[in-house]
Formats: C-alpha cells, structure tokens, sequence
C-alpha cells in the first residue's frame, strides 16, 4: 500500500468519523509499513496510538480491506526517534522563528482534547436570569484577554448548560486566539491519559505536556473525587499552571466545598477564583430554549403546523432537565412530521405520554406549607388560619407561589388547601410573589432555597 491510496482512504474516514474525530485522532496517523500482513501507522504518542486501535481499528482495517492488500491486522506505534518520525504537519523554519513565541505550542499535536460540538456556541446558548452570570464570565474568559479570575468554576445540576459553555469558550478562544494552544478534556480523560502515563512510565512527558496548554478547560471533575492518585497530579497541574498565570476553567455538578472525597486543598484552590452557578431553569428560560428550537426545526420541518399554547404547556410541564425539553420537542417534531399532522395540545400530550408522566411533579401542597413554615419560624397553623399580619401574609403568599410553580393543582384546590380562600386570593399572592422577586433579592433567595429543599 502507498501513501497516496491512505490519504485516498483518509477521506473516506473522514465522512465516516466526522470531522472533530477526524481531526483529533486520525489526521495525525502516519502510514509506515505494510509487511507480512500488518499495516504500520506511526503515531504521537502512545495514548493516541491505544484509542484509536480500541476505538477506530477495525473501522481503518475494513477501509485498509478496500485497497486489495491482504492486510490482518493494524499496529500503531511511537516512532523511535523524532529523526525518524514522518511530521503530520511541516516543522518551523529558521526564518519564522521570529513567530515562534506567538505559535501554538508542539503540545497542540500530541495532546488532542476531547471533540468539541459544533453546536454548542455562545450563539446557540439562551441566556436568562438563572444562567446570565454563567454566560458574562465565560464570554469574558472566551475573549483570550489577561487572566482576570482563575480559575473559573461553573457548577450546576444535569442539563443546565455547563458543558455548553465550555465548548463554547473553546470554540470562541479558537476563533479569536489561535496561538494560544487550548486544550478542553472530561475529568475522566484526564484520569484516563495519567493512569496511561503511569502504565507506560512516561510521567515526565504527561507533566510537561499539561503544563504546557494556555488554557486547561476540564468538565465534570467531580469524577476525581476519591481517586487520590489523579487528584495529586491534577492538583500540583493546577498549581503550575496558576505560577505561569494560564487559565484555568472548571465544571462540575456542585460546589467546589460539596464535592465528597475531594481533598481540601484541591477545594481550596477551586475556590480561589470565581464561582458560579448556574440555576435551575425558570418558566421564561425553558420557553425561550423551545422558541429557540423552534426555529431551527423550521428549516427541517418547513411545513410544520405549530399550534398555540403548545411551548407554553413543555415549559410549564417540563422543568427539570433543559436536555429532556430539548429531547420532547424533538420527538413532537419527528412524530407530527411523519404522521403529517399539526403539532396541537391533544397531540402532543399523546406523543410524550411518557415523558410528561415521568416529569409530573410530586411534590404535595402539604409538604411545602411544612417548609415554608420552618423556614421563615412561623406556625403551621397560623400560615393556613385567617390571620393577615405582614409577618404571616408573606410567607403565605410564598407558599402559595411555590404550590403553584412545583405541583399541578389548580388555583381553586391551592386556596382550598390555604384555609378555604378563594382563588383570586391566590392569584394575587402569586402575581405579588413574581414581582418580587424581581425587586427584592432576599425574596429571590429565599424562594431559590426552598425550591432546591423542596426539589432535592
């Protein structure tokens, strides 16, 4: 086999694989040697040689097949020497050395990230109250300007958005940076390759290559937490990487300080910088992400009846998780369009059956008016009696606000459960509420308190 039918093949892997794959794992493959039946492929390192035989071996053996060659097998491996190795990419000549300071670093070749998705970008990214600080400070890190607050954390519960924001800075850094080398990978990858430098003996080239990145962008690194060895290496990266003034970026499922099995001094660390968290989504969230959906759907489904009321009653019912919204509306989409029908209430509610019931909140009436009343240190009893003092009419009014937004009762049954009133009294009580908590920041904490104690 030649070096022209494996570029040749190359494209053929390429729409197989999609381009971030492509990039990331097979470009820098470099054909050897074809002998007795194994075709060699030089490679970086040894960890990309590893993933890509565990992970697209068999894929480039059946295009290998195509050729007419006998081939069995394929073996990746290190070249001995950097003499020897074939370049994937032309080397830095003496007149551009000039350049050299502002290039990415040689790590950019031998330390591929993790994939990014091309769609996640901070255009797609729908910004509102509960995630609008998340969204300043990654855009602010994305700019590639001085380091200003490092590292940065973003924390949050399942389908919020952290992952969005971090392919979002990489892909934002790319644009306006390139010649800083950036490098986003999950906790787990990062697990991964020390554990590989570990097996393989090559600690020292693990450590120089993380410590060589402009900026280190790590996802879910509550995966660490209790493996002691990793969390010793990631914690002196971090410290090396703060001495040289890099950024650092951070996600995880909750606050540094609640990570169980996180030593305290990587907590203390990650506390240094800024922290911020991205809140469970809000009515006006969830229905600006569908409204957003919507018209992407619009050029696959061009023809596509959407009746009214149909977001409003997703963003109503589905509140947990963005990823399950998203998920909803996509199936609705898929269905209505197969069955060539107008997408109304009665469809929808028969076509995500399922996804509504698992979504059907259970939290009772009662439960709430219990914590709203230790919260604020009143009475049950006097929350649900007839008395309108301000220091009992508040909390009430939260109570009712509360049953509203996290149970499916009615207005009329609300009232009922709040000593019989009527339910214009609870209207109001959950219009006064909505004001609020737009004008008094203890108001919105306290409200966010008791969802979370409620919803935990």
């Amino acid at each position: 086999m030649t070096q022209e039918q494996w570029g040749a093949l190359q494209g053929n892997l390429l729409n197989t694989v999609g381009q971030n794959n492509y990039k990331t794992w097979i470009e820098p493959l470099e054909f050897a040697e074809l002998e007795d039946g194994v075709a060699t492929f030089h490679v970086p390192t040894n960890f990309i040689g590893n993933y890509v035989s565990q992970n697209f071996g068999d894929l480039i053996l059946h295009q290998l097949s195509t050729t007419g060659e006998s081939i069995q097998r394929v073996h990746f491996k290190v070249p001995a020497s950097a003499a020897t190795a074939p370049k994937a990419r032309p080397a830095v000549s003496s007149s551009s050395m000039a350049k050299k300071a502002a290039a990415p670093a040689p790590a950019r070749d031998t330390l591929p990230g993790a994939p990014l998705d091309a769609r996640f970008t901070f255009d797609s990214f729908v910004v509102g109250k509960p995630n609008e600080l998340a969204n300043a400070a990654a855009r602010r890190v994305a700019e590639g300007g001085p380091v200003t607050f490092n590292p940065l954390f973003l924390y949050g519960g399942v389908g919020l958005g952290k992952t969005h924001l971090m392919h979002a800075i990489s892909w934002e850094l790319q644009k306006r940076r390139p010649d800083l080398n950036v490098l986003y990978l999950s906790a787990e990858q990062f697990m991964y390759r020390f554990v590989q430098a570990l097996r393989d003996r090559k600690m020292m080239d693990f450590k120089e290559m993380f410590r060589s990145v402009d900026v280190l962008m790590v996802d879910d690194v509550q995966f660490i937490a209790g493996k002691d060895s990793t969390q010793e290496e990631f914690f002196h990266t971090f410290n090396a990487l703060v001495d040289q003034n890099k950024q650092i970026i951070i996600s995880a499922d909750r606050a540094p300080g609640e990570i169980k099995d996180l030593e305290d001094r990587i907590k203390s660390r990650l506390q240094c910088g800024l922290v911020v968290d991205l809140h469970p989504t809000d009515y006006e969230l969830r229905l600006g992400i569908l409204q957003s959906k919507v018209e992407q759907y619009r050029v696959q489904y061009p023809d596509l009846q959407l009746a009214d009321g149909v977001l409003e009653f997703l963003a109503h019912r589905i509140s947990t998780n963005v990823r399950v919204l998203e998920g909803a509306l996509t199936r609705l989409f898929a269905f209505a369009s197969l069955v060539g029908r107008e997408i109304t209430m009665e469809l929808t509610q028969d076509c995500l059956s399922d996804v509504l019931r698992a979504s059907e909140r259970k939290i009772s009436v009662e439960e709430i008016q219990r914590r709203v009343a230790e919260h604020y240190n009143i009475r049950l009893s006097d929350m649900i009696g007839p008395k309108r003092v301000r220091t009992l009419a508040r909390p009430r009014q939260i109570a009712m606000y509360l049953c509203k937004q996290l149970t499916s009762r009615s207005l009329p049954e609300i009232g009922r459960r709040f000593g019989g009133r009527d339910h214009t009294t609870v209207m109001h009580g959950v219009r006064r509420i909505e004001e609020l908590r737009v004008q008094d920041g203890q108001i919105a904490e306290d409200l966010e308190l008791l969802r979370r104690s409620l919803e935990a």
